[in-house]
């Protein structure tokens, strides 16, 4: 029996019945989650049952005595990725729990990158950790409730039936010293005090003796009997203890194992960047000296004493899960399988003459029946049966043939299934049941299907009562059913039970660069520290950088340097000296080793430029003709020049930033070479003494062209293109034939507008004398005239539709020769 003392004081005293306080820590939590590090077959099973003992046994509850140990933060590494990699290390002996404690916002974090590692001959045990549930939920499932501060009365009367040892304050009237009960309950009495009555609370307890009324102000230790009871009440005060502060949770790593070890505890959370700035110190006599401080923050609630630090330029890839929530998943509800109950018996009558006849007739019809049934001829079967059925309605056996003659019929009809499918359906029947019918006479129990039932959990079609399964279904079901059996089988024999050992393969990823600090950082909670990682001269030249869309005046007083610091420099605000005087401020981005890179600090007023745009000129450079299609290409040559002047004392290199348009089709034409380019610009340098001034000149050319099709109507295209210099002589010499080929093509086209023009006149001057004849007397002299020329400008008329048509047909091929002539030009 492992007491728990309740023992009274003065007010002034830090633990009183009014206000009681555990300063034990060491027990677990009863509403934890447990992480347990068992095999995963049967995880469920083993995870239940150590819960249980971890809750509620006695073992247990001595485990729990033990203080929690402390692991301090060792290591520290920073990315710029706005996470951390905290790890904790020390020495535990035997059996050991540590208790941290992260905000709530981490816990996700954690759950997903928390890893453990025992170095010894030990093992880890479980990570309990606090959930999301408010902390009043958990302090009502303890059996000692300690919500809202609850008194020394209201803790005595949870306790009603738990039997007690209590020590009384000596001298107590009546009251031995100690007395040993169950608390039947605690109630008030009103006690004279003077000429004032007070209120005293009295607790009742059921002794050997009798019952027992004890005030509880004479109470001076309290003791349960009950272990349980004991330990579930150092629970409640761990679970006070460790939510003082309730944007917390607290997580518990358990270590199992014998001796003294060493363990390390390690983790990725949320944490700020670490950042960069740099200080450039220029000198005429030596080289630029580069120092550089990288910025972190201890935003954590533990002071950094001693530990080691680490920081990643580099950004993994890092995301966010809940996984501190619990997450559930919809389940199938499953129809519990309902068995009919057995058939009332109903007996026949004795043997006669007329019952013999009938039996026989009977038993003709089973011998006729498993003849059928034997050849495969389901449907006549099943009338035999139904007539034998007549004979004998009462005959329980002839109701079964009748079932087993519908059902093994039914049964044909599905042997066009898919054989996966018959296969699972017949599963567990030897070759010569799944062949033949589920149930014949001599099965007539259907033990057959019982032995299915017994095997897979469930009938195929479950014949006795009619009903019958999803067939396409059950196939489905019974593979996972076995795909999960089998991969359970294969993690059992994969998977041990031994201590947590990890194998791991390190290598540099990308572009990341670690910076080791090479003394132990000391950081208070809540503080953040510049710390020293680059201090190195490296290589540079002061040069002025000229870009017309930054100032258009005047260059930037700049550094052109080599990153030869041996580090990769992470990005960052630059502060620029020259001597002891402050020169200006730059940024500069993430430099690898090795790298130049070009960097400005302020204007130089010393030094004038003036862009001037030069003239461009166009001119054709070639003609070309592919099948009817002429390419002519034209050059456009632009010009930029720009005018460096120097009026300081001193000799400045200028280096010039001009527009790199090779996305435009732009290329440089009689131009140095510039010292390098990027996607946005060329730079070009160029030196200017003192008092001197320069001009340099960038000339770009790109090739424009213009297509066009030579069709029939493009006589001014045909005349351009023969005059133009540029064009080859084979070029000409075919526009040339074109032009012959389309004055023959004009010919006929004329001449056939002409006719056109004549069959219009002709209709026209037909109108006119048909129009005469209507208001000229038949009598009349001229009537004749006008009918003989109306003859015969008919005849005119069918001679000129004739030829046009013949024209029509001529004009057609001409133009069609002329198209074609065109289509194939090419030189």
């Amino acid at each position: 029996m492992i007491p728990l003392r309740i023992t009274r004081y003065s007010d002034s005293s830090p633990l009183s019945a009014s206000g009681m306080r555990g300063s034990h820590r060491g027990a677990t939590i009863m509403m934890r989650k447990l992480i347990w590090c068992v095999p995963l077959v049967g995880l469920g099973i083993v995870a239940g049952v150590s819960a249980d003992r971890l809750i509620g046994a006695p073992e247990a509850a001595k485990q729990d005595v033990k203080p929690a140990m402390s692991l301090p933060i060792t290591r520290v590494v920073l990315f710029n990725s706005g996470v951390g990699y905290f790890s904790r290390s020390g020495d535990v002996t035997d059996d050991a729990r540590v208790d941290l404690s992260f905000p709530e916002t981490d816990i996700n974090d954690l759950l997903k990158s928390l890893i453990l590692e025992d170095f010894g001959q030990g093992r880890i045990a479980a990570v309990s950790y606090d959930s999301r549930e408010p902390i009043s939920r958990t302090l009502s499932s303890f059996a000692v409730n300690l919500n809202g501060q609850p008194t020394f009365a209201a803790i005595v009367s949870q306790m009603r039936g738990e039997r007690v040892e209590v020590v009384t304050t000596p001298g107590a009237a009546s009251q031995p010293g100690k007395l040993s009960g169950v608390i039947v309950g605690v109630e008030t009495q009103q006690t004279p005090a003077g000429n004032t009555t007070a209120e005293t609370q009295v607790m009742t307890l059921w002794c050997a003796e009798g019952l027992r009324a004890v005030k509880l102000s004479d109470v001076q230790q309290l003791r349960f009997a009950n272990p349980v009871i004991e330990n579930e009440f150092r629970r409640a005060l761990d679970t006070l203890a460790l939510s003082h502060d309730t944007q917390k949770k607290a997580v518990s790593i358990h270590f199992a194992g014998d001796g003294q070890r060493k363990v390390q505890v390690g983790y990725v959370v949320e944490a700020p960047i670490w950042k960069t700035s740099y200080r450039m110190v220029l000198s005429d006599k030596e080289k630029p000296y580069l120092q550089g401080w990288a910025m972190v923050e201890n935003t954590t609630d533990e002071d950094w004493n001693g530990v080691k630090m680490a920081l990643v330029s580099g950004r993994p890839i890092s995301f966010k899960m809940d996984l501190h929530n619990p997450l559930y998943v919809d389940r199938p509800t499953v129809v519990p399988e309902l068995f009919a109950s057995l058939r009332p018996i109903a007996y026949r009558s004795g043997f006669n003459a007329s019952n013999e006849v009938r039996r026989a007739e009977v038993a003709a019809s089973f011998t006729r029946y498993h003849e059928l049934v034997k050849v495969g001829k389901y449907a006549e079967a099943e009338k035999v049966a139904i007539a034998a059925l007549l004979l004998e309605p009462n005959n329980p056996a002839l109701g079964a043939l009748v079932t087993m003659a519908k059902t093994n019929k039914r049964l044909k009809e599905q042997e066009k299934l898919k054989d996966d499918k018959e296969a699972m359906v017949y599963g567990g029947l030897t070759d010569a049941e799944r062949d033949g019918p589920l149930v014949t006479s001599s099965d007539p129990l259907g033990v057959k299907l019982d032995t299915y039932r017994r095997s897979h959990g469930r009938s195929p079609v479950d014949l006795r009562f009619g009903s019958s399964y999803d067939i396409a279904g059950l196939g489905t079901r019974l593979d996972e059913k076995q795909y999960a059996a089998t991969v359970g089988k294969e993690l059992t024999a994969r998977i041990g039970t031994g201590s947590v050992n990890n194998a791991a393969t390190a290598a540099t990823l990308g572009d990341s660069f670690q910076y080791t600090i090479d003394h132990p950082v000391q950081l208070a909670r809540q503080k953040s520290a510049m710390l020293p990682i680059v201090g190195k001269t490296v290589e540079g030249q002061k040069v002025s950088i000229y870009n017309e869309r930054v100032q258009r005046t005047h260059p930037l007083l700049g550094l052109k340097f080599k990153n030869t610091s041996g580090a990769h420099l992470n990005q960052g605000p630059i502060t620029v000296f020259e001597g002891s005087v402050y020169a200006g401020d730059t940024r500069v981005l993430d430099v690898q080793p090795n790298e130049e890179r070009l960097v400005s600090y302020a204007i130089d007023l010393g030094t004038e430029v003036d862009p001037q745009v030069g003239a461009g000129t166009q001119k054709i450079v070639s003609v070309k003709a592919v099948r009817g299609l002429i390419t002519q290409t034209a050059k456009l040559t632009e010009a930029k020049i720009y005018r460096v002047i120097n009026r300081s004392q001193t000799d400045r290199t200028v280096l010039i930033e001009h527009p790199n348009r090779t996305n435009e089709q732009f290329k440089l034409v009689d131009t140095d070479k510039p010292v390098e380019d990027t996607p946005d610009v060329f730079r070009f340098q160029i030196s200017v003494k003192a008092g001197e001034t320069k001009t340099f000149t960038v000339k770009e050319d790109k090739a424009l062209a213009n297509e066009m099709t030579l069709t029939n109507d493009a006589d001014d295209a045909i005349r351009y293109f023969t005059n133009l210099s540029e064009a080859s002589p084979k070029l000409k010499q075919q526009l040339h034939e074109a032009s012959k080929v389309k004055a023959a093509w004009d010919v006929i086209r004329r001449e056939q507008n002409q006719v056109l023009a004549a069959l219009e006149r002709l209709n026209f001057d037909q109108d006119r004398i048909r129009k005469n004849l209507r208001e000229t007397p038949k009598e009349a002299e001229v009537y004749g005239a006008y009918l003989k020329k109306l003859s015969d400008q008919e005849k005119e008329i069918d001679l000129l539709t004739a030829r046009q048509k013949k024209i029509m047909d001529e004009e057609f091929k001409a133009r069609g020769k002329y198209d074609d002539f065109l289509a194939n030009i090419s030189d």
